[in-house]
């Protein structure tokens, strides 16, 4: 247990997210970034300049690095706005310790964890009470919000960087929990309409003439109850308007999305007057396209229309690369917002997650670290806060391993199997030199293999 904490404490640097150290003039000595696509200074940046000038809003009161230099006491998970002379701003969690040669301060070590931005990003689904009310572009995800170290997600990040400074349609597929609304708020954080509204629109389930009320608006009269309304098209106006599986939408209302697309206008329920729409559409299916328009369930001259560019979400279980990165996020995260100290999760808990197939993906795994965090009593994630139907999962595999080794450790399994074949090599050599030659070994190495097994 000791050496797991150890590995534990140790892996906290798996987290960090920037290092920089300083000598005892606060100059620059070195420098790191992990996440380049937050913080976009290089070291070529930073090398040999004071910290003022890399972050000239700060003052020796206000930056970490200078009051430790000056009193030698360690600030630990302070908070700070760093704005570059690049012009970038940075929100990050710093720990600064004093570099002590004897008693003498020489320098300075100060470790970051990227924030985002203080506008947390909550309650993103627009309802239809609430369709007056576009979100903030403060509160939108950005591409820095992808976490990830995959080959395929970065081409993606890629990608949406380029799509969203044009005006075409975006078809966001991914299964369910992958990110799709992420993308899309991405696409538009990143695009010239960013400050225009971005309203999003979850279509499962809901039925044809409620939906089209939402999305065209409606006019008094037209249906007991009805008012003079807008719909999310218009209050999309000039921005972009996000509807989340399409393929569930009835096949009535993809007719009038695809006539407000070619004509640029729409009809309220029960209008008359045409309105002009300016707005971007970014959608997505949580199923093979291809596969929703062959049953029928996704119109094909939509498809067409909607996909100008199509962006392809992995699964988790395809990007497993990304398990332990995305597992330290949400501890980091969970840690804040509950107010703990959990540093990681047991070995156990770490290969259970690695052998895992995650059929709701990230947000599964978020889901899991959240749950984890209410049931905790110390400062790693056990199998024991785990939901139940992982602990079965690791259970039933215990299980199968017990059947096939039963009571004997693998270690003398397979010091059995390799003393057999030594046996047989020597049974079907005329002397030690050919044996290990057909072994593929060294006549030293047969010897020691020998006198091990006693043979």
């Amino acid at each position: 247990m000791i050496r797991r904490y150890v590995e534990q404490i140790l892996s906290i640097y798996n987290y960090i997210d920037g290092l920089v150290v300083t000598n005892n003039k606060g100059i620059v000595e070195y420098f790191i970034t992990y996440r380049p696509d937050i913080n976009r200074l290089k070291e070529e940046d930073v090398l040999g300049k004071h910290v003022l000038d890399i972050y000239p809003d700060l003052t020796s009161e206000t930056s970490s690095v200078l009051r430790v230099l000056k009193n030698g006491k360690p600030i630990f998970n302070e908070r700070q706005h760093l704005k570059t002379y690049k012009g970038q701003s940075i929100y990050a969690v710093n720990n600064t310790l004093p570099i002590l040669s004897g008693e003498k301060i020489v320098g300075v070590v100060d470790v970051s964890k990227y924030l985002d931005p203080e506008a947390r990003r909550e309650n993103i689904i627009l309802s239809f009470k609430d369709n007056h009310l576009p979100k903030n572009k403060n509160e939108l995800y950005s591409v820095d919000d992808i976490i990830t170290n995959e080959n395929s997600m970065l081409v993606i990040k890629e990608r949406i960087l380029k799509v969203s400074r044009t005006g075409s349609s975006v078809l966001v597929y991914g299964v369910t929990g992958t990110g799709k609304e992420l993308v899309a708020q991405s696409i538009h954080k990143h695009s010239d309409r960013s400050n225009m509204p971005f309203v999003s629109q979850n279509c499962a389930a809901i039925p044809s003439t409620l939906l089209e009320s939402i999305l065209f608006g409606t006019v008094k009269g037209s249906y007991t109850g009805a008012e003079n309304k807008k719909g999310l098209f218009e209050v999309a106006q000039g921005g972009t308007i996000f509807l989340d599986e399409i393929n569930s939408m009835e096949i009535s209302v993809q007719a009038k999305i695809l006539k407000a697309i070619e004509e640029k206008k729409i009809r309220r329920v029960g209008g008359i007057d045409p309105i002009d729409i300016d707005i971007r559409i970014v959608s997505a299916v949580n199923e093979e396209p291809w596969k929703a328009i062959k049953e029928g369930r996704l119109r094909e001259d939509l498809f067409y229309r909607l996909s100008v560019v199509q962006i392809n979400i992995p699964s988790l279980k395809e990007r497993r690369g990304d398990i332990k990165l995305l597992t330290g996020y949400f501890i980091d995260r969970y840690n804040k917002n509950m107010n703990r100290g959990i540093i990681g999760v047991e070995e156990r808990v770490e290969d259970i997650f690695n052998n895992y197939s995650w059929p709701g993906n990230v947000r599964e795994l978020k889901n899991v670290i959240e749950g984890a965090f209410n049931l905790t009593s110390g400062n790693l994630i056990m199998v024991k806060d785990l939901p139940d139907y992982l602990q079965n999962k690791t259970n039933r595999y215990n299980e199968r391993i017990e059947d096939l080794l039963g009571n004997v450790p693998l270690s003398n399994m397979v010091e059995d199997y390799e003393k057999n074949i030594i046996i047989v090599a020597l049974e079907e050599s005329i002397n030690m030199v050919e044996a290990a030659k057909l072994l593929g070994i060294s006549k030293q190495l047969l010897r020691y293999k020998m006198d091990k097994y006693g043979l």
